[in-house]
């Protein structure tokens, strides 16, 4: 297995950003420019690393940096010298010097990083995530801050049928791409079009610390799944209490799957449709992935922790190899994902449900769609045998499977939104 870009990180996260002084007592231009929030990220490998910005200049430079992913908010800049486009943030950690060395270009500044000899891509755009008065946006507050969702509406006047759309595990944001893949697949932005065009709404949005919900990030040593949970039942609250929307479903991708399960039995869903969802826990899941990557003591190290994790065991030391999957700071949220057993829940759901899988899933085998169909034989099935997980078709071998995840230009695959809008009109969610 390739390294954790996370061993960087975690270096990072405690830096204290250095900075200089501009003698001009009168605002320049270029200097209200630089002033403001920035958003943006290191491209450390394998991943992006967020980041937030405030620059703010009264007779001399002063700021904050937050890293939402890791809990640090608004943490204190020391100086920053801008000369012209030229900006430089140079920062101590340990005795180290560390620096951004970048040049403004419109709203953009752009340049490198650099720690113990390495140095990394970073862009950062003038701006925050989110625009609050824009209006293809809903919000829901939480008790861990506001998430954003985009609304896709039909043409014409509603009020309309609306599904919430989840996305699945990791950094993923509300088109389906994470930033631990290069390149966009878009899958979940083109269901949402897809979904307007038949005359169905839709909501997606961002996971907490991806996209617009980039400020809404939960360190991962806090995260739960529960969290994901309560979240899209306040999406499903929230969306049927809109006049705009008649009633609400919930699609659930991949580890949305099995969220939008648990939303659909606690929130306000009519219907529910499965995407790519493991049909076993968690820890099942993993073993099986991790099978086909590892041997030897790796892979029994492996299953050694998975068993520990399932008892509520913590496990300090781990191997290098496996730091990216069980480092310590997130075991606890895998062992409250493996508290679930999706065959299990489905069976709660009173809802119609629509069970969707791929036969080209190199993630999640069709076989998952088949261990929900068991459990809940009321649902409704489809198998598209040349669909893979980011929902388009792709070849048989491996290579070009995974070409696709970076192809915004290839559509869904044949059948899925035909199965999708006959499995809503046959349970009266859509006229």
């Amino acid at each position: 297995m390739r390294k954790s870009a996370y061993m960087f990180c975690l270096s990072f996260f405690m830096l204290t950003v250095a900075a200089g002084c501009s003698d001009g007592v009168e605002e320049s231009k270029e200097d209200a420019t630089v002033n403001g929030k920035w958003t943006g990220a290191i491209d450390v490998p394998n991943q992006q690393l967020d980041i937030i910005v405030k620059l703010t200049k009264d007779n001399e430079w002063s700021g904050t940096i937050s890293i939402p992913v890791q809990g640090i908010k608004d943490y204190p800049l020391s100086a920053v010298t801008v000369d012209g486009n030229d900006i430089a943030f140079f920062m101590e950690l340990q005795g180290q010097q560390i620096s951004f060395d970048g040049e403004l270009k419109k709203d953009v500044i752009e340049g490198n990083f650099s720690q113990h000899g390495q140095t990394f891509p970073f862009s950062l755009t003038k701006g925050g995530p989110v625009d609050e008065n824009d209006k293809n946006f809903l919000s829901v507050e939480t008790n861990e801050g506001t998430l954003y969702g985009e609304v896709e509406k039909p043409d014409g006047k509603g009020p309309f049928p609306v599904m919430l759309i989840i996305p699945g595990s990791g950094p993923t944001d509300r088109n389906g791409n994470s930033n631990g893949v290069q390149g966009d697949n878009n899958s979940l932005k083109m269901l949402a079009e897809s979904l307007a065009e038949y005359g169905v709404a839709s909501v997606r949005y961002d996971k907490r610390g991806a996209g617009k919900n980039l400020e809404a990030a939960i360190p991962e040593n806090e995260l739960r799944f529960d969290q994901f949970v309560d979240d899209a039942v306040k999406w499903t609250d929230s969306l049927a209490q809109e006049d705009d929307f008649s009633k609400v479903g919930i699609i659930g991708h991949s580890q949305g799957s099995l969220v939008g399960m648990l939303a659909a039995q606690k929130g306000q869903a009519d219907v529910f449709i499965s995407l790519a969802g493991a049909g076993r826990s968690i820890d099942q899941v993993l073993y099986d992935q991790l099978e086909s990557q590892l041997s030897g003591n790796l892979l029994q190290e492996a299953m050694s922790i998975l068993e520990k994790l399932k008892q509520g065991e913590r496990i300090e030391n781990v191997s290098q190899e496996l730091q990216g999957a069980f480092r310590p700071s997130v075991q606890g949220f895998i062992a409250s994902w493996m508290q679930y057993d999706p065959a299990e829940e489905i069976t709660e759901l009173e809802v119609p449900v629509l069970i969707a899988g791929g036969g080209r899933d190199l993630q999640v085998p069709a076989n998952e769609a088949e261990l929900l169909y068991e459990a809940q034989p009321n649902a409704n099935k489809l198998i598209l045998e040349k669909m893979n997980h980011v929902l388009k078709e792709a070849p048989a071998d491996e290579e070009g499977n995974k070409a696709t995840y970076s192809d915004p230009e290839l559509p869904l695959a044949d059948g899925l939104m035909e199965g999708i809008i006959d499995f809503l009109k046959e349970n009266e969610f859509m006229k």
